[in-house]
C-alpha cells in the first residue's frame, strides 16, 4: 500500500518542481502573459494577441493583412485552457480548445491547439511562439 502513495507524491513533485524552479516572478509573468493572450483571443482582438507573439517567430511566419481579415470574420465563443507542462528546453506548453463562429456563415469551428511560451531572459518576459490558432487547419 505504500508504493501507490509514493508514486502519488512523486507525481505531485514532478508537477510542482518545474514551476518552483522557474521562480515566483517568472511564473507570475507567465500567468500574466497567458491571461493577456487568452483575453485577446477571447475578444477576437488578434492584433493584441500578436503583440504577445515572439517577434522572431513572426518574422519567420508573418501574418498578412488577408489572414487578419479572415480572423476578423470569426467570433470566438470559447477558450478553454487545459494542462500545462514544462518541456526540457524550458518552453511551457499549454493545451487549449478554442471555438469560433464565422460571422457570415454562422458555421462553428472548434480547434484543439498547443500554445508554446518561451522565456526571454534579456527582455525579462514571456513570448508566445506558436502564433494564432489555425481555425482552417491549413486550408
Amino acid at each position: 500500500m505504500r508504493i501507490p502513495g509514493i508514486l502519488l507524491l512523486l507525481a505531485l513533485c514532478a508537477l510542482v518542481l518545474p514551476a518552483h524552479a522557474m521562480g515566483k516572478r517568472q511564473a507570475q509573468a507567465l500567468g500574466q502573459a497567458q491571461e493577456a493572450f487568452a483575453a485577446a483571443v477571447r475578444w477576437s482582438d488578434y492584433e493584441a494577441a500578436l503583440q504577445l507573439v515572439d517577434p522572431e517567430w513572426l518574422a519567420a511566419h508573418p501574418v498578412s493583412g488577408l489572414e487578419l481579415e479572415r480572423y476578423r470574420q470569426l467570433q470566438v465563443t470559447r477558450y478553454r485552457e487545459g494542462t500545462s507542462s514544462v518541456l526540457a528546453d524550458g518552453t511551457v506548453a499549454r493545451e487549449i480548445e478554442v471555438g469560433a463562429v464565422n460571422r457570415h456563415t454562422q458555421a462553428e469551428r472548434t480547434v484543439r491547439w498547443r500554445e508554446l511560451w518561451r522565456w526571454d531572459a534579456q527582455a525579462r518576459r514571456w513570448w508566445q511562439v506558436s502564433g494564432l490558432p489555425d481555425f482552417w487547419d491549413g486550408h
